[in-house]
This record gives C-alpha cells, sequence and structure tokens, in this order.
C-alpha cells in the first residue's frame, strides 16, 4: 500500500466521509445508528458542537479518502471539556494495513496538544478489531454497558476504553483550538 496522507479533514470532505460510515450503520451493529447520516450532516459533524475544539482527520491513499477519526464532546456539560470522545471509520480496502492506527495516533498527538486530559471510545462487542486497536495505543476498558442498544436483531454491549492524554492538574488548562496547536 502507499503511503497514506494524512490531514485534517473539512467539510468538502463530508460526502466521502459519508460513504464509508454508511455501511457500518447499514450493515453491522458497530454504530449504533439507524439511518446513515447524509453529506450535510456529516459536514455538521465536522465542523462541531464547538466549532475548531474537535478535530476529524482523514486519510487519504491515491487521493481519495478510505478513513477518518473523529472527535466530540464526552458530555455537554462543562467539567467534562477535558474529556474527548473519538471514533475511527475505515474502508474496506484500508483495512487491516494499520491505517487506523495512524489515523488515531495523529488524533490523540493532536488532541493532547489541544491540552486534553482524557480520551473516550465506545466500542460495541463483539469487535476484536477495535479492541485490539485501542489496547495498542493504551487505552484499557473503564465501562460497560451491558445490552443497552437493540440492532440487527439482537440487543448489542458496549464497552468504554479510556485514556490518559496528561495528567490531572487543577485547575486543568483551558482546550485550545486545534488550529493553534503546531
Amino acid at each position: 500500500m502507499a503511503e497514506p496522507l494524512i490531514r485534517l479533514a473539512t467539510v468538502a470532505d463530508a460526502a466521502a466521509i459519508a460513504g464509508i460510515y454508511a455501511p457500518y450503520v447499514a450493515n453491522s451493529f458497530v454504530s449504533f445508528e439507524e439511518v446513515a447520516p447524509e453529506a450535510d450532516e456529516m459536514a455538521k459533524r465536522i465542523v462541531g458542537s464547538l466549532p475548531g475544539l474537535y478535530p476529524w482527520l482523514a486519510a487519504e491513499l491515491g487521493g481519495q479518502i478510505v478513513g477518518y477519526a473523529s472527535s466530540s464532546a464526552f458530555r455537554t456539560r462543562s467539567s467534562y471539556r477535558w474529556t474527548v470522545e473519538t471514533g475511527v471509520y475505515l474502508a474496506p480496502r484500508a483495512q487491516g494495513c494499520g491505517l487506523g492506527r495512524l489515523l488515531m495516533k495523529d488524533l490523540l498527538d493532536l488532541l493532547t496538544r489541544q491540552q486534553f486530559t482524557a480520551v473516550v471510545a465506545g466500542i460495541t462487542l463483539p469487535n476484536p478489531a477495535s479492541v485490539a486497536l485501542h489496547e495498542k495505543l493504551g487505552f484499557i476498558p473503564c465501562a460497560t454497558y451491558r445490552e443497552t442498544g437493540f440492532k440487527l436483531g439482537a440487543w448489542r454491549t458496549v464497552q468504554v476504553f479510556g485514556r490518559d492524554l496528561a495528567p490531572r492538574l487543577s485547575p486543568p488548562p483551558e482546550i485550545r483550538p486545534f488550529a493553534d496547536c503546531p
């Protein structure tokens, strides 16, 4: 496989990203969404609830987007603002070659420079590939939501994995916009 280009995702990438995500919604229990978002909705997600704070990364091979890593607020209450939630999705041709790890490593590095303290990722079980990826990146299991979603004819369990990004300072530094983080 050629060397991938990993860069910040933009709203111009929304259609390609929606196309990568749609099969996860339609054909798997990986996502608990039941209707795949269209490009306009994906563009809103890329911009985020607080524009400039939650980066998305896109991976390109041969000029085509083949994967992405996302970040979003963990919870909406302000005391949670130092924790961020992440996800990573790959097109079938990009799976199994380490691209998910590259995307997540770059995203974790950026989130650390932004001064987030912790990161979480919810993984619908069973998903040995995602569990292995997150464990290789230093995530550990921190919560289990037993049979909390019903998808594809069965109740599904979500395990939350977490990882520290920085020490817990008191008071913690404010989060920096990703555009301000070299």
